[in-house]
């Protein structure tokens, strides 16, 4: 994508008038509809310029024919629904700069246009969203969470993970994990993505048909995995029946949700068998849906799966049939270099969860080293029982952090690497890279606002990396999901926050 600086511009009024004139041509020429592709910043104080260029682009269009893909029809402008108003704006498509003063255009659920803010038709009949003074991104993707245990929040700390998940949280889950509770669980951990920006997530556990109606409510697009585990689990008291449980929950939702998909997964290969593994790829493959598993997450998980079949985890996933594109690898913390080159090799997604890592101390994920081999980790932040938050600038602050001082380099997974994990490459984990992820015109319209008027973000020199070390979620002001507005200057429009978190304190009552 071509980015016309007007600063390259000699500053003489008549010299710049000239070179205004051709680039209007070339630009008028190839790029149609792209004027906010020009960094307008430079122009905005020069009324000639501004004149002399929107003058020769409409006498060009309207002479000359224009070179694109797409027809379009100049004569008619569709009215947007929803504009975007100001600030600055992040597209995260490769190469672009921050555009100053633009306005995102929304029609249905794509977008419709990006503009400069002062070059637009009336907006009257349109829903305005003010982003003055703010950046506009692309909503964050949660690659690997569950959801509903915000119910279980605090209250397994300080534990190891064979302690923390066979002692505390299997059996709390048991005698807690109900359908009702699941649901507002999920609801909660909805409520709590919408307030820091995530627009989307891909989300395991029990009783799945819950997570997917709160979901559902929340207006999040999500990738939902009902839960598979060999042995008993909330609402699979057999485990033989656990996939056949988990096939009808996929035929039952399959096309109710243009935002969810339906899918499995399954806990890990020391929890499930490998029969299940390989039946729960097959039923994947079957109804083209993702499997997500926890991969080599500790260096016990490992050792066991060494000692039972002699290969490392990702090895023996291969030979089981279970590493295609259709396989999304949480964690992936202890792998070798013959497994990164075999998951990168085979199209495996994998998301880093590192807060998760840290506080359960199962190590801490060579994802450089995963980058380097050609795959584009996601950014999950793992259950509330074992972050304790859903919050992704969190998370992305600290993975960009943890992987300098666990390489002892400064320059390592800088934020514009981590930017791109929770929003492109997020939804690439998700198989949705050519629809959402960044702000483009045609792409799904999931749009986040942050505002830099907080003390913590104050002042303001690089909009990526105040976001990834500076910004947290209550930052975030205004989230629209697939065209819909889901929080307004940070006003619930599809949650009642109130009586969610009313009805997970009595729950939590109950649990302690």
């Amino acid at each position: 994508m071509l980015l016309l600086p007007f600063s390259h511009l000699d500053g003489r009024p008549c010299i710049k008038v000239v070179r205004i004139v051709i680039i209007a041509f070339l630009f008028t020429r190839y790029q149609p509809y792209n004027i906010i592709r020009i960094d307008i910043r430079l122009i905005k104080d020069c009324p000639l310029s501004q004149v002399a260029f929107m003058s020769v682009m409409d006498i060009i269009k309207s002479i000359m024919p224009i070179n694109t893909e797409k027809p379009v029809n100049n004569s008619k402008y569709e009215t947007p629904d929803i504009i975007i108003k100001g600030g600055t704006l992040l597209t995260m498509v490769d190469g672009e700069a921050p555009i100053e003063n633009a306005s995102v255009h929304i029609k249905g659920d794509r977008v419709l246009d990006i503009r400069p803010a002062g070059i637009s038709p009336s907006d009257e009949g349109t829903e305005i969203i003010n982003a003055d003074k703010c950046i506009v991104m692309p909503g964050l993707v949660n690659g690997h969470c569950h959801t509903a245990m915000t119910i279980f929040r605090g209250y397994a700390d300080d534990l190891s993970l064979n302690e923390w998940l066979y002692k505390r949280i299997f059996p709390a889950e048991a005698a807690h994990a109900t359908p009702e509770n699941v649901y507002w669980g999920a609801l909660l951990g909805c409520l709590e993505m919408i307030a820091s920006g995530t627009t989307s997530l891909i989300d395991g556990y029990f009783y799945e048909d819950e997570s997917f109606r709160a979901v559902h409510e929340s207006g999040m697009r999500a990738i939902l995995g009902q839960g598979v585990i060999d042995f008993p689990a909330p609402g699979v008291t057999d485990p033989k029946e656990n996939l056949r449980i988990g096939k009808e929950f996929i035929e039952k939702h399959l096309h109710f949700s243009g935002l969810i998909t339906p899918g499995l997964f399954c806990h890990s290969p020391v929890t499930c068998s490998d029969k299940t593994l390989a039946r729960a790829m097959e039923i994947s493959m079957e109804y083209s849906v993702p499997m997500q598993t926890h991969l080599s997450e500790t260096r016990k998980e490992v050792d066991k799966i060494i000692n039972r079949t002699g290969k490392r985890p990702a090895l023996h996933l291969n030979d089981l049939g279970l590493l295609n594109k259709n396989l999304i690898a949480a964690h992936s913390v202890h792998l070798d270099d013959e497994e990164i080159t075999l998951l990168s090799r085979k199209g495996v997604k994998v998301v880093h969860s590192p807060e998760s890592n840290m506080k359960l101390s199962s190590g801490v994920a060579r994802v450089t080293d995963m980058i380097d081999a050609g795959i584009k980790p996601g950014i999950g932040t793992d259950g509330c029982a074992s972050n304790n938050n859903l919050d992704l600038f969190k998370e992305m602050d600290t993975a960009a952090k943890l992987g300098k001082v666990f390489t002892s380099d400064p320059s390592n997974l800088k934020a514009g690497t981590v930017l791109r994990m929770a929003t492109i490459w997020g939804a690439g984990v998700m198989g949705l890279g050519d629809q959402t992820g960044t702000i483009e015109r045609g792409k799904k319209a999931d749009i986040i606002v942050v505002d830099t008027r907080s003390p913590n973000m104050t002042p303001l020199y690089n909009p990526v990396s105040s976001l990834v070390y500076s910004a947290s979620g209550s930052d975030v002001k205004d989230v629209v999901v697939n065209g819909r507005i889901l929080m307004k200057d940070r006003m619930f429009l599809t949650l009642d926050c109130k009586e969610i978190t009313a009805r997970v304190r009595a729950i939590g009552r109950e649990i302690k």
